[in-house]
């Protein structure tokens, strides 16, 4: 277990808003992420958490500092686990071009498994298995975790609860890039990462994964039934018809049984003043599973 270097601690809503360091094993680097606490939890009870996963270019500090969600998990009694998109390091491959949709800030949540992405980018494993393990033995997290993200990180919310039935309680997404396989973000990411398209994208892609069969199945604890899924998608998203494909997303669902909610927001855009109209209800959504 790698040990956790506190680099700052901010008293917010009454809990505490904290950000960490620590050597990722599966990332082969030094990692940064947040963390919210909220009152109950410094005042000696275990809490659930919601782990968060931020889009491309993001750092873990841009869900923390711009969606406005403490006041609400404060009041609720849920910490907020949010790790950075990417690993980070001057030994860690960027993109040759330098362009700001891959590499660092843009690790999409995969596990790779192609040169030279395969010894940094497994970021899956990292936010599903390492980061939950790190934080649930150092801080007064009690096990009972959800996943929401945005963009990028609301695929790797998809995948992740998808992919690992019974580890999650609850599952949300802001415009999340719903399949990767057919878009410009995610064919670059996962033709680097994973190689060509018939090594397994579709294990990567929530559209893909439900069109094969996978639900994202809830614990046997709250009862083993396919988790409510809430989608929160902008009209005036300028993503929304290149790269999203949301629609997709929900025909999937229906076609496979998995209940989904996807909520179009008129006038509403791909930033962070759509999260922050909305975290709200996304928290509510959370907390019902969390603290039932």
């Amino acid at each position: 277990m790698s040990q956790l270097e506190l680099l700052s601690d901010s008293r917010c809503f009454g809990g505490s808003q904290r950000r960490y360091r620590h050597q990722a094993r599966e990332l082969g680097c030094s990692m940064v992420f947040g963390v919210f606490l909220p009152p109950a939890a410094l005042d000696g009870e275990v809490v659930p958490a919601l782990y968060w996963l931020s889009g491309l270019t993001c750092t873990d500090e841009n869900f923390s500092q711009k969606a406005g969600a403490q006041r609400r998990a404060a009041e609720l009694g849920l910490a907020l686990v949010m790790p950075d998109t990417s690993p980070r390091g001057a030994a860690v491959p960027d993109d040759p071009e330098g362009s700001w949709d891959f590499g660092h800030g843009a690790g999409f949540y995969v596990d790779a498994g192609a040169a030279p992405w395969a010894s940094h980018y497994r970021m899956h494993s990292y936010v599903v298995e390492e980061l939950p393990r790190c934080v649930e033995a150092a801080l007064p997290l009690n096990g009972r975790r959800s996943i929401s993200g945005h963009s990028m990180g609301g695929h790797g919310a998809l995948v992740a609860a998808l992919r690992h039935p019974g580890r999650y309680r609850a599952v949300s997404a802001f415009a999340p890039i719903a399949s990767p396989s057919r878009c410009p973000w995610g064919q670059k990411a996962l033709g680097h990462l994973l190689g060509p398209e018939d090594e397994g994208w579709q294990q990567w892609d929530a559209t893909g994964l439900l069109a094969a069969g996978r639900l994202a199945w809830g614990s046997a604890e709250a009862g083993g039934a396919p988790l409510p899924i809430l989608v929160d998608q902008g009209t005036a998203d300028p993503f929304l018809d290149t790269q999203l494909h949301p629609q997709a997303l929900a025909a999937a669902a229906a076609a496979a049984g998995q209940p989904l909610t996807l909520r179009l927001q008129e006038g509403y855009d791909h930033s962070y003043f759509c999260i922050a109209s909305f975290i709200d209800d996304h928290l509510e959504h959370h907390a019902q599973a969390l603290l039932g």
